[in-house]
């Protein structure tokens, strides 16, 4: 390996490390359980050799008899308790690492999140854990134990002069269907195991879809509870796999060990037949027969090791994501009066990422603390970018926003978001009920007010009308677009926001459900704010303020009539939906 690659792999052979540090201990007793078992299958040869001198020369065979069978005996119950051993702190190793990157991701900022896909970072979660597991835990033991067998077994060997080799093939057929046998309750704990990680990686993935939300609706520590239980199911599962894994091994290992005596003993009989000459001669094939096996786990553990240091490599991507830095201490904004404005943009400019262009340039606007303001302009325009400023998914590269007169940098990211609730345009569904959807940011709402908000998007009867009404798990009943939007809308007005951000709210919806969706909107702007972006104009033809965008700037700004007679791109925008003045004004 040269300076380069050592120098890009040593630090993640530290991540490695640090997910094993904290299990040392054990994986310490698992090391010195492995010792014992390795000298045990050493010093059985020597038995043998013992019995066959003893059997050649008369002796009473009850002392190497009994020998053998504590030796065997003491190998089994020691090598079923590190497999026991093993495999409950792969279980750990797994879920510290789960719990790391999971309570990671709902700490990242939106865009360290959105640049990688959802898939992706899941399998940080199953997948690369799982070849972690394996590096961590039995590998570096099975490595250590092979290093101590082959020594051990070449300095054995050394003692001894010819060899014996028998067949074998009758005597390990017996010892395949013992194996074979528990082949099926085997593969029916590990799919148990694999289902409980496919069950993670589902939610989560979900949830990460759904990140704009949890973060608007600060949930982020109750979704990552939530995730953080089903990796611990997952963990539960793995022990109980390792239990019947380590029950076939062992009964594998042990008729193995059976076996060769057996072969053995037909070989001390020929010898007292005059067929065969030496007893050495079987310990010495014993030993050469037993040196294949810490060989091949040599070559098998080396790999997994390194399969472990990739996915410590990938892992480590998860620790390099940016994240939001939450404030210990609730600042509280002022309270100012009635004139001043909710929320304020002054000269913002921001981008996505460095050298690109910038998404907003020098936007000013003020949201005023009730009333209907909209943002329309052609598709991006910027409209979207300002609500992800709004909601710190993304930082101003200059210029200042203020939320009641105090600037976002004085603000916990917590005390912004409490005040405003969040439908983005895509309306995610959070994995769960519908109650936990509609409770998702407002724990503290009453039934009536969860039915209020339901009969307010016109879904009252809809979830009136399901076997389980509002407990009905929303990823196993069939929610349109159009449902799946008036969820989220009913999620944001169950809270009672001061400022209700809508993304295209009227998307997906029918006539009769828009008309009542600008009756909400309506009756919301009279006591607190809603800012909406649309691309149906018939969102916003009654809105108080309408900011017209294009190419991240704010054009024009005024009334529905205001605009129509003063900006030529809104009279385009109005035109190409085919909406006429006369309409506006009746409506």
């Amino acid at each position: 390996m040269s300076d380069s690659q050592a120098s890009v792999s040593w630090p993640h052979a530290r991540l490695l490390w640090s997910y094993i540090r904290p299990h040392r201990k054990m994986l310490g007793l698992g090391m010195v359980l492995g010792i014992i078992v390795t000298a045990s299958g050493l010093a059985t040869p020597m038995i043998i050799k013992y019995m066959l001198d003893t059997l050649s020369s008369d002796g009473s065979m009850l002392t190497p008899v009994l020998t053998l069978l504590g030796v065997l005996v003491v190998t089994g119950v020691v090598g079923y308790f590190q497999w026991i051993l093993l495999g409950t702190l792969a279980a750990r190793v797994v879920y510290d690492a789960r719990e790391s990157i999971v309570r990671r991701y709902f700490r990242a900022t939106v865009g360290s999140l959105t640049a990688r896909p959802s898939g992706e970072l899941v399998t940080r979660v199953t997948s690369d854990t799982v070849l972690l597991r394996e590096a961590t835990s039995s590998s570096l033991v099975e490595l250590f134990n092979a290093v101590v067998s082959i020594i051990g077994t070449l300095v054995l060997m050394a003692m001894l002069d010819l060899v014996l080799f028998g067949a074998t093939v009758a005597s390990l057929l017996v010892v395949g269907v013992l194996a074979l046998l528990l082949m099926p309750q085997l593969a029916k704990s590990q799919r148990q195991a694999q289902e409980s990680v496919g069950r993670l990686g589902g939610v989560l993935e979900g949830a990460l879809r759904a990140i704009r939300t949890v973060k608007s609706s600060r949930a982020e520590a109750r979704e990552a509870e939530r995730i953080i239980i089903d990796a611990k199911h997952s963990q539960v599962h793995s022990v109980r796999a390792a239990r019947v894994t380590a029950l076939v091994w062992i009964i594998a290992g042990g008729g193995m060990q059976l076996a060769i005596i057996g072969i053995l003993a037909f070989g001390a009989y020929r010898v007292s037949s005059g067929a065969l000459a030496v007893s050495a001669l079987v310990a010495f094939l014993l030993y050469a027969f037993l040196l294949t096996a810490p060989v091949t786990a040599m070559a098998q553990n080396v790999a997994l090791v390194q399969s472990g240091i990739a996915a410590a490599s990938r892992i480590r991507e998860v620790h390099d994501m940016e994240v939001e830095e939450h404030a210990a201490v609730d600042v509280q904004p002022l309270r100012p009066a009635p004139d001043v404005p909710v929320l304020e943009l002054v000269d913002v400019v921001a981008r996505y990422a460095p050298g690109t262009e910038p998404s907003v340039r020098g936007v000013s606007a003020q949201i005023p603390a009730r009333g209907h303001t909209a943002i329309v302009g052609p598709s991006g325009a910027g409209k979207t970018t300002l609500f992800s400023l709004l909601l710190r998914f993304l930082h101003p590269e200059s210029g200042e926003i203020l939320l009641d007169g105090v600037p976002y940098s004085e603000l916990p990211f917590d005390q912004v978001r409490s005040r405003l609730a969040y439908v983005e345009q895509e309306t995610p569904i959070v994995p769960g009920t519908i109650r936990s959807n509609l409770l998702f940011t407002h724990q503290e709402a009453t039934e009536e007010e969860v039915w209020a908000a339901l009969r307010a998007v016109h879904l009252e009867e809809t979830v009136r009308e399901l076997p389980d009404g509002l407990d009905s798990d929303l990823s196993a009943t069939n929610v349109s677009g159009g449902q799946r939007q008036r969820i989220a809308l009913a999620r944001a007005i169950v809270r009672r926001p001061d400022v209700l951000l809508l993304d295209e709210a009227t998307a997906q919806v029918d006539g009769r459900t828009e008309a009542a969706i600008h009756d909400m909107i309506r009756e919301l702007s009279q006591t607190g704010s809603v800012v909406t972006i649309a691309h149906r104009l018939s969102t916003v033809i009654d809105a108080d303020t309408i900011l017209v965008m294009e190419r991240g700037r704010i054009r024009a700004r005024g009334t529905h009539l205001e605009l129509l007679e003063s900006d030529e791109l809104y009279r385009e925008l109005v035109t190409a939906l085919r909406i006429g003045v006369d309409l506006q004004i009746a409506v």
